[in-house]
């Protein structure tokens, strides 16, 4: 599972301890107010659920106190059903208490966002279409956040505005047409960036495969019967140009959207509206 990559913990851990001071404010008067005994807990899992941030939670523990004794007993990526155990600690009651809501926030937030995209994923499963994320993600959370896409099984779209030149409608607007806009791309794009632009209709897309330089097409907001067309339209072209669709993309409906062809499927719902998975942490 080499595609996880958990992003290396400098990207994150200083929004760890940031994380930790806002949920303390000036004193964790609750840990405070009970006796530090040596203590065993546990995490696990009350729904099934895709895991993922495993290594985020027990980083916020050992941020607290580096002396915790934590066992892993699950893997980013797999799934889990109610009753399994993620993880086991061991030491301080007041570190834990400490740790134990950002941590467990930011295991339940990722772990949704992965058992969402292992959802869409296996909806699609058979198809030629790949699930992607967007950048409508957290501020503060993006790497981790799309981490757990790919524990889901799904893959990234745009890290930043640096990983990719796409052209969307305003964008387009504001070039005053997709000929002038891909014009200009092709000039300042690095040759490894990939241009993509937005297509709300299929005269749009007609517009994009005379042009050069366009790689890949977002089919936005168009109905099943438009997009299936479309992918004909490119098919019959000889371009090797990508097609790719957004917009209300559902559970219920991302099956027949793949359906029609197209090479990728953006879903802004893997990291805006994914509830948190369940998970809980008990003490003895």
């Amino acid at each position: 599972m080499t595609r996880l990559n958990l992003p290396h913990p400098l990207t994150y851990r200083e929004s760890l301890h940031a994380f930790l001071r806002e949920d303390w404010g000036t004193q964790d008067w609750s840990s405070a107010a009970v006796p530090d005994r040596s203590v065993n807990a546990r995490i696990t899992a009350k729904a099934t659920l895709v895991l993922a941030g495993l290594e985020v939670a027990r980083e916020v523990f050992l941020a607290v106190d580096p002396s915790l004794d934590i066992q892993a007993l699950a893997a980013d990526g797999q799934g889990l059903e109610p009753g399994q155990e993620v993880l086991r600690l061991s030491g301080s009651s007041r570190a834990i208490l400490m740790a134990e809501r950002v941590s467990l926030n930011l295991l339940q937030r990722l772990s949704g966002t992965a058992t969402l995209t292992r959802a869409f994923v296996e909806a699609v499963r058979g198809t030629r279409a790949r699930i992607l994320d967007t950048r409508k993600t957290t501020p503060g959370l993006k790497l981790l956040e799309k981490y757990a896409v790919r524990c889901g099984g799904g893959f990234n779209h745009r890290l930043t505005l640096g990983d990719g030149l796409m052209l969307k409608e305003n964008h387009i607007a504001a070039a005053g047409g997709i000929a002038a806009a891909v014009a200009i791309a092709r000039q300042i794009a690095p040759s490894l960036v990939r241009i993509e632009v937005e297509a709300e209709t299929l005269d749009q897309l007609r517009e994009c495969l005379t042009l050069d330089g366009v790689d890949v097409v977002l089919l936005d907001n168009m109905s099943n019967e438009l997009m299936r067309e479309g992918v004909a339209l490119r098919d019959r072209s000889g371009r090797g140009l990508l097609l790719e669709a957004s917009g209300n993309m559902s559970l219920d409906r991302v099956r027949s959207v793949a359906e029609t062809g197209v090479d990728f499927i953006s879903v802004g719902a893997l990291t805006h509206s994914a509830p948190a998975a369940d998970l809980s942490l008990r003490m003895a």
